[in-house]
């Protein structure tokens, strides 16, 4: 099974045997890096039984909170909406106690502003999005391989994600401690929403790792034709 996740800390949750975990970081390159990774599995006797995209994601929808799974049921980005597997989401549905079914939306950038959120709930009817599942469903699809996303609230669609937040992240996917203080120095007022956009990612930390504790060391998920 191969796994895309955007963060370090959503890697080392993702791991176990029989997974290949690919960060991506920025999503630079992660197209190639995902196709080289099938053309690698279908070389072993396993294959490659298909894509997971996992990790956390932003709230469009007003009323989803931290710490809130959503399972995709599509993905849209720009004018294309990309299916996912039913097979595989109703498994997690069942698998993940309180998550919930909903269309997600691909983006190549952060979106931080409530305003911005909003418009692309009204917009595009997706309720949270994320830099990583559109990439994930456009390789699926070109390969023929069934795809998932579970993705978990972080930042929700009334809070604005901080600049020293924004700041905060390599593009290898790490997070730059030393970026982040030196962004609060200049910018004292954020401190108390970089303090509870660590809450949220607390919680949305929390149902990341108890999903993947419940899907198994290997991501047993059912097998499509």
């Amino acid at each position: 099974m191969i796994i895309v996740v955007g963060l370090a800390f959503e890697a080392r949750i993702a791991a176990g045997p029989g997974v290949r975990v690919i960060c991506s970081g920025d999503g630079r390159d992660l197209a190639a890096k995902l196709t080289a990774a099938i053309a690698d599995a279908r070389q072993h006797v396993q294959g490659c039984p298909g894509i997971i995209s996992f990790g956390v994601a932003g709230g469009l929808a007003p009323d989803l909170r931290p710490g809130t799974c959503v399972v995709g049921s599509a993905v849209i980005s720009g004018a294309n909406r990309m299916p996912i597997s039913p097979e595989w989401s109703q498994k997690l549905l069942r698998t993940i106690p309180d998550a919930i079914s909903g269309v997600l939306l691909g983006v190549p950038t952060p979106i931080a502003h409530p305003n911005d959120k909003r418009a692309l709930f009204m917009k595009t009817g997706a309720i949270a999005v994320d830099m990583e599942s559109h990439i994930v469903a456009a390789v699926g699809l070109a390969h023929d391989l069934p795809v998932a996303a579970i993705r978990v609230i972080t930042d929700p669609a009334k809070r604005a994600l901080p600049a020293s937040a924004v700041a905060a992240m390599r593009p290898n996917g790490t997070t730059n401690i030393g970026a982040m203080l030196r962004s609060v120095l200049r910018r004292p007022k954020e401190l108390p929403a970089l303090l509870q956009t660590a809450l949220d990612a607390r919680a949305a930390r929390a149902t990341l790792v108890r999903g993947r504790h419940l899907l198994g060391p290997a991501f047993t998920l059912p097998t499509t034709s």
